[in-house]
């Protein structure tokens, strides 16, 4: 009970100088500048209480229960999970409110602006809370978390899918030869980096004199991919264009080195690894902060989205269908809409903190590892790999889509 009291004190601590000083004076527009502060202070505290909870969690009779005593990363996964689950719990609870918010006129609309003193001792009790909870409840938290990544990344690609179309677009409207030589310049910029960095790819995880089978199928995988996206977007029945397939080569060949790169460090065919030194302090901060500015991009960027996730009667969204309706639909003349749904910014949000816990544990399915590897194991391969997949697969069914579905309107 000793070792629970502190740790909860520890995370308690954390967040009461936010209370006073930050929460105080936030306006309507810097909003979700707060809430992207709170959840990078969460993913601070997961890496905080993975490198320093493991010997309090062992003095816990609820968590330790085991007659022979789990490594020390079964516990540091332990914690980074918990303090995940609150954070999930927070944001899920705050997007079940929102279901539903039309128009500012919603009195709920200041439950999303306001009220920053008692969100953030909820939250902080939420998180303590977690760590009182019998290790069951954590188990099916770490199974659902792995879903819950998944849809985040496919919420990803669906972003930048939808980046790529508008750049485009944006540069095609123009209708100016410059920006023509521009979007022809930028595609071959991209196709060149994208087989250029698949021939560095080449020498860095198919060293010689071992059997890389399964790198060697990854890269040329994704060299294939880059040659089908430009032929099928250029194909005359296709309304398809050069620079989304060069874009989205790009990434591809980006997921490839992630999911070389996060093999096992004893791996043959992990070449970077046998010439790379032990990971050090200033290297791990700067693969958290990485990742902490990613995945908070990723959530605002998801959550605010004004071409997917913004309601139709939006001022900044198309007048099209959205891909991924919100739940705000035209509100009535006299009122005025939202310009983003709520529900989807606390949505995504909470799933972001399932896919950061993933990425702290390495998707948990190893507790064997040192705790200097981040994202590191055969499952983060996979799952890079299948994200690369799943990308190519949307990007060719929005090619190919209007053509299946010629009855149908597509942007």
């Amino acid at each position: 009970m000793w070792a629970a009291s502190c740790l909860a004190s520890c995370c308690a601590s954390c967040t009461c100088g936010l209370c006073t000083s930050a929460a105080a004076g936030i306006s309507r527009r810097s909003a979700r500048l707060a809430y992207c502060g709170l959840f990078a202070l969460s993913l601070v505290l997961s890496w905080i209480l993975r490198e320093v909870a493991a010997p309090l969690l062992e003095q816990i009779p609820w968590i330790n229960t085991f007659t022979r005593t789990p490594p020390k990363e079964w516990f540091q996964t332990n914690a980074v999970l918990r303090l995940s689950l609150g954070n999930f719990l927070f944001f899920m609870v705050l997007a079940l409110m929102m279901i539903g918010v039309k128009d500012q006129n919603d009195k709920r609309v200041s439950w999303h602006h306001g009220g920053w003193i008692l969100k953030i001792v909820v939250w902080a009790v939420l998180v303590v809370l977690m760590f009182f909870l019998p290790n069951v409840f954590i188990t099916i938290y770490e199974t659902l978390s792995k879903f819950g990544s998944g849809f985040f990344l496919l919420v990803q690609v669906v972003l930048l899918l939808d980046f790529t179309y508008a750049w485009n677009d944006s540069w095609v409207e123009k209708d100016e030869q410059k920006w023509y030589i521009a979007l022809l310049s930028v595609s071959g910029l991209c196709y060149i980096a994208t087989y250029s960095f698949s021939g560095v790819l080449f020498m860095w995880f198919n060293p010689s004199g071992h059997d890389c089978g399964l790198n060697v199928f990854f890269i040329v995988m994704t060299m294939i991919l880059a040659f089908a996206f430009v032929v099928i977007a250029l194909h005359p029945k296709v309304n398809g264009s050069l620079l989304p397939a060069s874009v989205i080569s790009v990434y591809c060949a980006y997921l490839c080195y992630s999911a070389l790169s996060s093999e096992p460090r004893d791996y043959e065919c992990n070449g970077l690894n046998h010439h790379s030194k032990p990971v050090s302090t200033a290297t791990l901060v700067l693969g958290m902060l990485t990742t902490v500015l990613s995945v908070v991009y990723s959530a605002v960027r998801a959550g605010s989205s004004t071409t997917f996730l913004s309601p139709p009667s939006s001022p900044k969204s198309s007048s099209s269908k959205p891909l991924i309706e919100g739940e705000i639909e035209s509100g009535k003349n006299d009122t005025k809409p939202v310009t983003y749904s709520y529900f989807f910014f606390y949505l995504i949000f909470a799933l972001a903190s399932m896919y950061s816990a993933m990425l702290l544990t390495g998707w948990s399915s190893s507790t064997s590892g040192t705790s200097e590897q981040i994202n590191v194991g055969w499952t983060s391969v996979w799952i890079r790999i299948c994200t690369q997949w799943a990308t190519a697969a949307l990007y060719v069914w929005s090619l190919v889509a209007p053509l299946i579905f010629s009855d149908r309107e597509f942007n």
